[in-house]
């Protein structure tokens, strides 16, 4: 096990150069970054080549990239053309998202697998057959339909919530903008358990354990749920980095100052630094997560194992 993870942290190395260097072309080509630094009104030349030297942007691109993967690795991640460290903003957004993707998280795991276990031992029954269509509705409508419709409703027209939520982005604020960030992967999670659950019910080892008289509910937990899990937690694994950079539409919505408002911000004012650095970030969630899903296996399946 230890030489596996040792052998995944080293492949992990130029995944994150390469991922990093995409997205650091990617973010160089929107445009002239100093030019909405003046206003509305453009820089004069002495202004604008003086802010390109201040930002680097006067150096190649390569050399630019070289000199702040220098910089990410002794944890400066450059400055916002407000002049804020880009650590700063990191240090306000990414706690409210964290709390943000838990509550999300949650309820993919907890309510999208016990409809998915409900479903896959009923299927074809009438409750297979209305959490199926409910689901598929859900995948079919935006997010931002869900967003906006769950904020009218709860926030403005029942008063159950506060349409928009406070800076503080207090864990009970943030149960409904979770629901509706997760709604989604939660459809997907319910639909995958239900399958992986219906197809594992007529395996040996299911009608093994029932054949030696153990309880149903042994067999459903310890047996066919365990080994049914293990396309459910590829998929909410990588669904982590997923939600913490997709939430833009979510914050948007409800108000909320985290990692998708930075992004939004960044990309609308070509904040290159900004986006860049909360970029590099999630790219670095994405490579934890698909490494801990990886280990995963081994525990939901004992006949896994690493060398």
């Amino acid at each position: 096990m230890g030489r596996y993870v040792v052998r995944r942290l080293l492949q992990m190395i130029p995944v994150f150069i390469g991922a990093t260097l995409l997205i650091f072309l990617m973010v160089n080509v929107m445009g002239d970054p100093v030019a909405g630094l003046c206003g509305d009104r453009e820089c004069d030349p002495a202004t604008a080549a003086r802010l390109r030297h201040e930002f680097g942007l006067d150096q190649p691109v390569g050399q630019q990239y070289v000199t702040y993967m220098g910089n990410v690795f002794t944890g400066d991640f450059g400055t916002a053309f407000n002049g804020q460290p880009v650590t700063e903003l990191m240090g306000t957004a990414f706690p409210v998202t964290i709390r943000l993707t838990v509550i999300a998280i949650v309820f993919e795991i907890v309510v999208g697998i016990v409809l998915g276990v409900v479903t896959g031992l009923r299927r074809g029954r009438p409750v297979d057959t209305g959490v199926l269509l409910l689901t598929l509705v859900v995948i079919s409508v935006p997010t931002f339909v869900t967003g906006l419709l769950l904020q009218l409703l709860l926030g403005v027209k029942w008063g159950w919530i506060d349409p928009a939520v406070s800076t503080e982005a207090r864990v009970g604020e943030l149960i409904v903008p979770g629901l509706v960030l997760a709604s989604v992967s939660l459809a997907y999670v319910t639909r995958l358990t239900r399958t992986s659950i219906a197809e594992n019910r007529s395996s040996d080892y299911v009608r093994t354990a029932i054949a030696k008289g153990l309880p149903r509910h042994r067999v459903v937990t310890r047996h066919l749920l365990r080994n049914s899990l293990i396309p459910v937690v590829t998929f909410i694994g990588t669904d982590i980095g997923a939600l913490m950079g997709g939430a833009i539409v979510t914050e948007r919505i409800f108000n909320i100052h985290g990692v998708g408002y930075q992004l939004y911000q960044g990309i609308l004012r070509q904040n290159t630094q900004t986006v860049v650095g909360f970029v590099t970030v999630l790219v670095l969630v994405f490579l934890v997560a698909n490494l801990l899903v990886d280990l995963l296996y081994a525990v939901l399946d004992p006949r896994i194992r690493y060398a």
